[in-house]
């Protein structure tokens, strides 16, 4: 089912947190990933998902990692995210050098500073679109009442003001990813981590949730970092950075970023 509704996002929510006051030194990246390997196994069945990845996300930016499948990108994403640890080489987010932290500070980390949206929705289906959105409040201990205006503003943010009592099964792939969203705004995260939040939508919708992200990216002060293999949406990015077998073969050139049309960050 396609989702045909428009993002309000830009005009629903003050102007970038992070916004650089004129004059003033660029602010530091959100993400440095700085010769990092993962090796899952060893000896002669060892695989080397990531060999030397090296590359930074600038702040209030949505970048797209693109790969074929087995390139290393959910792996990446994982490290970047906190789930996994790498091998070697180090991951720095909002200025925290990830192997510095236990697990109680990557706990910490997932739940106050990174949202994640999945290919799946994730939506617990038993609950609300309000009500999946309040989950990561819930596990913050956030008070019931702020709880609920504040998982109805981001409904309202996301263009489903009105589907706030519908559960995941009355609504249309589109709407659930937009709930899923929402959900990973809801305790105000630095960054936004999204692993091929498009490749159960048809395209035209899928556009529209790659729209949405970029409108959140801007409003909010959010960076954004999305896998996906889909050139039409890899055009709505601010940079692309290509995984193969492992290695980084590099940000697009400032050249090929203008002939895709691609905005800046701070456009």
């Amino acid at each position: 089912m396609t989702d045909h509704q428009a993002t309000p996002a830009a005009a629903a929510v003050p102007a970038a947190r992070g916004a650089a006051a004129g004059g003033a030194a660029p602010a530091a990246p959100m993400v440095v990933v700085d010769g990092v390997h993962r090796t899952f196994g060893s000896g002669e069945r060892a695989v080397h998902a990531l060999r030397g990845a090296s590359f930074e996300v600038a702040r209030g930016s949505l970048t797209a990692l693109k790969g074929r499948s087995g390139s290393g990108k959910t792996t990446l994403l994982n490290l970047v995210g906190g789930l996994d640890a790498p091998s070697g080489g180090t991951v720095t987010v909002d200025g925290t050098d990830l192997a510095g932290l236990d697990e109680a500070g990557l706990l910490a980390l997932r739940r106050d500073r990174i949202g994640f949206v999945f290919q799946s929705f994730g939506l617990i289906p038993v609950l609300t679109a309000a009500e999946n959105v309040g989950v990561p409040m819930r596990m913050r201990g956030v008070p019931a009442k702020e709880r609920e205006e504040r998982a109805r503003t981001l409904l309202a943010l996301v263009g489903l003001a009105e589907h706030a009592e519908q559960r995941p099964g009355e609504l249309s792939g589109g709407q659930q990813q937009r709930v899923a969203v929402a959900r990973a705004l809801a305790n105000e995260p630095a960054l936004i981590i999204a692993d091929e939040p498009t490749g159960q939508l048809d395209s035209e919708t899928g556009r529209s949730i790659m729209q949405l992200l970029r409108a959140v990216a801007r409003s909010e002060g959010v960076t954004v970092l999305v896998a996906t293999h889909d050139p039409v949406l890899l055009e709505l990015a601010d940079e692309v950075v290509e995984l193969r077998d492992g290695r980084i073969a590099g940000p697009h050139p400032d050249g090929d970023r203008a002939a895709r049309g691609v905005r800046p960050p701070d456009a």
